[in-house]
Order: structure tokens, then sequence, then C-alpha cells
């Protein structure tokens, strides 16, 4: 038995419409024979999808109980039962309630796919758990049910269900995704245009990135290596030169042409480490590049045009940009160039752009060598000339009778020495000598055709010819071994300067400096390990690549950095020259590693500081407020304790009510103390229950005077999940504050509504507002905005509400009231439809600590 295809249908928004393509889906394959079946869909009250339903066989759901109500979920086993080709689940990320077969319906789904049963399934972008922080940036609101964005990766097939903003705000104020009472709220604040375009765009890219991972994933099960031009992606090959920024601002004129567009730019070095490039020039295009929005790539190639075609073909590119020919005429001599190369041998697939420049045939300044490592048929060929070329030319010479003369012949036989050095470096120059002299000796001195020389004279000449060509060839190889060394050298100053670029950058990210690692010795992964001691497991601090090792006996090359610190790298065996460069790179690593952790140290640092000048504020604001009511307590208390005065009963009444008056307002300033002292030092944990907001709210206006407040709050409002203490404390602090600075006799007004799985509590006054730079600041503990008198508190009511509201995973934002004042918006998360308060109701929240 097989396992069974899941099909997903990613909405952009809420109420694009998802749940109604995949039942038009369902009513498609049931035309069409398919055994379909409803195994859960949620229609909302929305007429047109529950007409949908109709017509379509729905597997009873199973019933729960929990804490006194009854709740309906998906029945797992029924399904699984009824085995049915296609079974229909709607909302994948919902989190089933307690007692269920499984925490979440996703979990449902993979048993139904694991019993090979096809699915049919919805979730909206919002849901998926990669995307929670960026969602929660854009719309204010948290997102509490999510699903793994793998178990969406996995799926069969997925499809976009997609709408613009105005046409979803459209149908939205027909009534057709919420209630009329709702759609206010919801157009002002969730399906604001900006919101939903965000949205939008987040869906079309993450669809986007998933069909390249296809597309990828097909093309290297196939084998397929020529490109599939479904995304322009263009690569520029750059060389260093002063060219490189024109063909940048080039291929990003390319890409603007079309929708998604690429722009990769490579650098491909020799792995001689040979190059005629400007390390200043390179960071320079590095820098153009990525601020064009592209990527910049360093990559290791002999064969340059190879490489680079390697590498676009790698990527899926449709264009290469590359630059025309900085060479001479008559350097054209020695090759046609990169450029005509990678044009001749790019194929049908790829668009090759040769672009004209201000550098063109001005020259690539000093040829440079590419003799370092001789590679195997420069060898072969060595040997070739070295060997075989002696024999032919004493062949050519002998059959033309050409009388040259002993000493002309030598200099023909010296210059194939020299030629076999040049190419195949000392051992082929020497078997050349070896080979030559016989054959002069055979050939060309009298006697000929013996090995016996007649005249004195010529055996010194030969003599001469052995000791010239060993020389020769001797000069010649330590030549190109001093090439190769000052080559290797210009490469690792050259490495070694990009190292040195990115630290000015601020590339900071220990995975930045790992991938230019990896990319720079062409190794398939890289890590940093790490150990606390010699007798300590070791940890992997980074890694980039797939695989990476575990311990440095695990990689291909290690170096160690210290004692207990190591840069493990796999994919091949570097040659030992190249660990110098590596170990600056392995350097390198531990002084990000090591800075990062300083960032850490440094952030912690600064939060002491801020609490530190949190107690001195602390000290300077209570320095009046604290002494004042105990002022008019102690004054008080004396007058009452005083025989020299006969205290009426009205007297009497008035000073215990100014006691009383002021042990309220310590008792307020202490209970605000504590409350930030809590809040700082993280000891509060919410006790999270299910509470009407019309029962929490009223309570927290007990002593405020009744003139002061109007309340509208909806009895139809879902239950809010929040510590009623905490709620209390921050619904009063906020009425408090508001009803302080508002106009005399115009009353503060609560009032609040619901907005999908949220509900909002506003508090608005009439008074001289905020102005926007300000509206933050107002949060701040020990911040009084404006003339407020002394004595009044010490700045600490929204600051400590705040904490409140965010403990219970919720905000507390400022916005200007229209026609003046100042609007304070509690957003709280929606209770789970149905779930019942717990008991307990009222308790306060546990303090740890």
């Amino acid at each position: 038995m097989g396992r069974g295809k899941l099909r997903i249908y990613l909405g952009a928004a809420p109420g694009v419409g998802k749940t109604y393509a995949m039942l038009s889906e369902a009513h498609r394959r049931v035309e069409r024979g398919t055994d379909c079946v409803v195994g859960f869909v949620e229609h909302h009250d929305r007429p047109r999808t529950e007409v949908m339903l109709h017509g379509l066989e729905q597997v009873p759901r199973r019933v729960i109980d929990y804490r006194g109500t009854t709740f309906t979920e998906m029945d797992v086993d029924a399904v699984l039962a009824r085995r049915p080709a296609v079974a229909l689940v709607d909302e994948l990320a919902h989190t089933n309630v307690p007692g269920s077969r499984n925490a979440k319906r996703w979990q449902d789904v993979e048993e139904l796919l694991a019993a090979g049963i096809d699915v049919v399934s919805t979730v909206n972008i919002q849901h998926l758990e990669s995307l929670g922080d960026v969602v929660e940036s854009i719309t204010g609101v948290r997102q509490r049910e999510t699903v793994p964005d793998e178990v969406v990766r996995r799926a069969d097939q997925i499809e976009l269900v997609d709408m613009s903003p105005q046409a979803l705000r459209r149908r939205m104020a027909h009534g057709n995704i919420y209630t009329s009472d709702k759609v206010d709220a919801a157009l002002s604040n969730y399906f604001r245009p900006g919101n939903l375009t965000a949205l939008r765009e987040l869906a079309l890219l993450w669809v986007a990135d998933r069909v390249d991972e296809y597309l990828q994933q097909y093309r290297g099960e196939h084998n397929i290596r020529s490109t599939w031009q479904a995304r322009e992606r263009i690569v520029v090959g750059l060389t260093g030169g002063p060219e490189g920024r024109t063909l940048i601002r080039r291929a990003a004129r390319l890409a603007e042409k079309g929708a998604g567009g690429e722009v990769l730019a490579v650098y491909i070095a020799r792995s001689d480490g040979l190059t005629s490039a400007s390390p200043k020039e390179l960071a320079v295009q590095r820098t153009l590049v990525e601020d064009l929005g592209g990527t910049f790539h360093h990559v290791i190639g002999d064969d340059v045009p190879a490489a680079l075609l390697d590498f676009a073909r790698g990527v899926n590119a449709t264009q290469i940009v590359l630059g025309a020919s900085r060479r001479r005429a008559w350097q054209y001599v020695f090759g046609p160039g990169v450029s005509a190369t990678v044009a001749r041998e790019s194929g049908p697939d790829l668009d090759v752009h040769i672009v004209t420049h201000d550098e063109v045939g001005r020259g690539r300044g000093l040829p440079v060598t590419r003799g370092a490592r001789l590679g195997r048929s420069r060898i072969i060929w060595g040997w070739v000339v070295g060997v075989a070329g002696p024999a032919l030319l004493a062949l050519l010479l002998t059959h033309i009778n050409a009388d040259l003369g002993l000493a002309n012949d030598m200099l023909l036989f010296l210059s194939l020495t020299v030629a076999s050095a040049l190419l195949g470096g000392l051992f082929p120059a020497l078997a050349s000598a070896a080979v030559g002299s016989l054959l002069l000796n055979y050939y060309f001195t009298p006697p000929i055709h013996l090995f016996t020389i007649a005249d004195p004279k010529n055996i010194v000449a030969i003599v001469v010819f052995v000791a010239v060509a060993v020389s020769v060839a001797s000069v010649v190889d330590l030549a190109a071994r001093r090439t190769h060394q000052a080559a290797r050298l210009r490469a690792e100053s050259e490495i070694l300067s990009f190292l040195a670029g990115s630290v000015l950058r601020g590339e900071t990210s220990l995975e930045a400096l790992l991938e230019r690692v990896r990319e720079t010795f062409g190794m398939e992964s890289a890590a940093m390990l790490e150990r606390s001691s010699d007798v300590d497991p070791w940890v992997c601090a980074g890694s980039v690549g797939p695989a990476p090792a575990e311990r440095p006996e695990d990689a291909d090359v290690d170096m160690p950095v210290g004692e207990h610190m190591a840069l493990a790298l796999s994919g091949r065996v570097l040659p030992a020259a190249d660990r110098r460069v590596l170990g600056a790179f392995a350097a390198q690593a531990a002084v990000v590693l090591d800075r990062q952790r300083l960032v850490g140290e440094a952030e912690e640092a600064r939060k002491l500081a801020e609490r530190n000048r949190i107690r001195t504020a602390l000290l300077a604001a209570v320095s009046h407020d604290l002494r004042t009511p105990l002022a008019g307590i102690k004054a008080a208390v004396s007058s009452l304790r005083s025989d020299d005065v006969e205290w009426s009963d009205e007297d009497r009444a008035e000073l215990l009510e100014g006691i009383e008056d002021g042990a309220d307002r310590l008792d307020h300033l202490v209970g605000n103390l504590l409350d930030m002292s809590r809040l700082q030092t993280g000891t509060v944990t919410p006790l999270i229950r299910d509470i009407d907001l019309d029962e929490v709210v009223p309570m927290s206006l007990v002593g405020v005077p009744d003139t002061a407040v109007e309340l509208d709050i909806p009895e139809t409002l879902p239950m809010v999940r929040v510590d009623k203490g905490l709620l209390e404390r921050v619904v009063a602090n906020i009425v408090e504050n508001a009803v302080k600075y508002s106009r005399d006799a115009t009353p503060v007004v609560v009032s609040a509504s619901a907005l999908g799985d949220r509900v909002e509590l506003r508090v608005v006054d009439r008074g001289s507002g905020v102005p926007d730079e300000a509206k933050e600041r107002i949060f701040e503990p020990f911040q009084r905005y404006g003339d407020a008198p002394r004595g009044s508190g010490v700045g600490l009511g929204l600051a400590v509400a705040r904490g409140f509201v965010e403990a219970m995973d919720g905000t507390l934002t400022a916005e200007d009231t229209p026609g003046g004042g100042l609007t304070m918006l509690l957003t709280l998360r929606a209770a789970t439809p149905g779930l019942a308060p717990a008991g307990g109701q009222g308790l306060p929240a546990r303090i740890t600590g």
C-alpha cells in the first residue's frame, strides 16, 4: 500500500476562497467517479461555502467533551474505516481540542496519507511556521496556530489561491467573509490594503521558491544539463578588470526587463592561484552587485570558459553577460579568448551578451604565466617534444641532405630541449638532452652511424651541448618554480585581501565567512567546531553546506584554532600549500565567533545599564511622590493625636479621609513599582484563562466616577485568553490615565470589537493628545507627558500595562483620536470558539522568584 498524495490550496489571506476552491475540486472529482468524502470542512457560516457542501458525503465528526463544553473534531478512525480514495480536510494548521487523537490537524492528515488515502487540504500563508515573525511584524498579530513548513513543502501539489487586495476588501464589504458587525473593524485593521498586499507578496514568493525547488529536483533526477528558461537568471563573468562595473549594470538592466530576474556575478580564479584580477576592483564590484540586489560568487576553475558554463548551467541561468576582450590584436595568436569560447560552447539554451566597454583592445597588461602546476597534457607534450622531437629532427636532417654543420645541428637539437623544458619541466628536458646527444653522435659526428667520435674537438662539442642543455633546462624549470611561488603568494594575498575586505564591510556573520571558505577552496561543506576541554565532545558553532563534519577526525581537512577550536572542511583533500591561507580563514572565523559572543555580552551589559538607569530614575521620581502622601498621612495623624485642639466629628472624618486617600495613593504607587520590578526580572507568569471582557472591564473601573467613563462592550464578543487579575490592572491603569488627561465633562469611551482571532479594546479620550514622536516614549518607565502635576504618579502606569499585556501575548499601542485626543488600543487573543472558561477565574498571576 503506497502513501497517499497531498494537495494543498494555499491562501494568500483569509477569505480568498481556498475552501471554496477545495470543494469545487471535490465536485469535479465526484463527477469523474472518484470516491471523495468530507473529513472536516468549516464553512464559518458563509452561505456560498455552505452550499458547496451539498452533494458531498460527510464523515460524521467526533464529539469531544472538554471542560463542560461539547466540541467536534475530525474522526480520524471513522475516515480510516471508510477508506475513501480522497478525503477533504480543511484548516491544516488547526489545533485539535485536548483529548483528540493528535494535537494538530496536520498530524491527522499524516495518518490518512500513511494509510494510502489522498488528502486535499487548505492553509493560509500566515500559518506557516517560518513566517510567524514576518506576519506579526506586518499585521501586528501573532499566529498561534501554525504548521511546519516541511509539511506543506512535502505536498505533492500546492495551488495558490490569490486575489487582489481591492477585490478581497470588496468581498469583505459585501458580507461574504464576516458578518456585517465585524466588517468595519476588519477593513480598518487586518484587512488594510497594505497588510493584504504584503501577505500576497509573501505567498507569491513562497510558492515561487517551492516551484524553483521542484524544478531543480526534477532536473537533477533526470540529469538535465540544458537550461530551462523558466526564470531569468543572468550570470555576469568578471575578470577583476575595470569593465566589470559596466557589465554588472548592464546585467541589472536586463534583469529588470523580466519579472523576478536574478543577477549572479561570478569571478573564476584558477586553482594554481594565478590571476591578473585586482582585489580592490573585485571588492568594489562585489559591493555594486549586492547593492543592485544580486549575489557575488567566487569559483575555482583551471579552464575559465568551462567553469563559467558549468556554473551557469548549475544555477539554471538563461543569459551570460561578458565583456569584449581587452586583448590587443596580436594577442589573439594565443587563442580566441574567454568571451568567444563561451559564446561558441554555450549552445542554444544560453544567450551570451558580449558587451563593449572603454577597455576594449587596450591590453591586459603583462601576460601571466600559467606554468605553476603543470597539467597532465603539458607534461605529456613535454615528453613528446623531448623524446620524439629529436628523432623527427634527425630524420628530417638526414633526408634533406642539408650540410648545416655540427654547430647548427646542435643549436637545432638545443631548441627542442628548451621547448621540452618549457612544456614539461626538468625531466623531459634532461631526456631531450640525452636523446639529442646520442643522435648527434650517431648521425652527424664522424664517423657517422657509429657511437664513436674520431675528432677530439667533436667530443668537446658534444659535452658542451649536453652541459648547455642541462643548464638551460634547469634554469627554465627554476624560473617556472619561482613563477609558481610568486603566483601562489599573489593568490594568497588576493584571498587575504578579500578576507580583510569582508571585515571592513562589516560581514561579521560566521555562516557568511564559512560560505566564503567553502567557495574559495571548492569544498562541499565547512563547519566551525569547538569544545570546552579535551574530554568534552565537539559542538558545531556554525556550518554551511550539506552534511558538515561533526568532529575534526571526520573531515577531509581540519585546521586547529587554539586548543579547543577547529575548522573542518569536507569535499576533498587540500594540498599542504593551501593550509596557510586556510589557517588565516580559521583564525578569522574564531575572531568572528568571539565577536558574536562579545556582542551578546555587550547586549547584556546594555540591559544591566538600562536597569541601573531605571533605578536612578526611580530614586529621582519617588523622592517627591512617596513623601507627599506620607507627609499628608503624618500631618493628619499628628492632628488627631493632638490634645490642644478639640476636633468635631466632621473634622475628624475629614482627617481620616485624608489618611485613607494618602494610603490608597501609596498602595497604588508601591504596587506599580513592584509590578515594574517583576516585569523587568521576568518573574510574572500569567495564569491564562478564557474570560469574558464584560466581566473584567466593569471591575477595573472601581474607584472611577461613573460619569467619567462610557462602556460599549458587546455581549456577543468572543472570550479572550488572559489572566483576569492582570487584565484588570491593565484596564485600570489605562482608564485612569485617560481620565486624568481627558477634558472636563467629556467621558472616556471604552469599547471592544472582535477581528478574526483577536479582540480589540479601545480606550478613547478627548484630551490634548500626544505627538507621534512621543507615542512610544509614554510607555517607558518613569515617563509623564506634558504638564502632569507632581504627585499624580511616577509615570509607571502605562509601562506596567504594556508589560502585563505582552506577558499575556497581546499588544498595547497608542493612536490619535479623530477630532483630538488619544486612543489606547489593547489587542488580546480570542479564545478557541466554544472553549469554556476554566475554574479559578480571577486568580492573580503567579510570581516566581
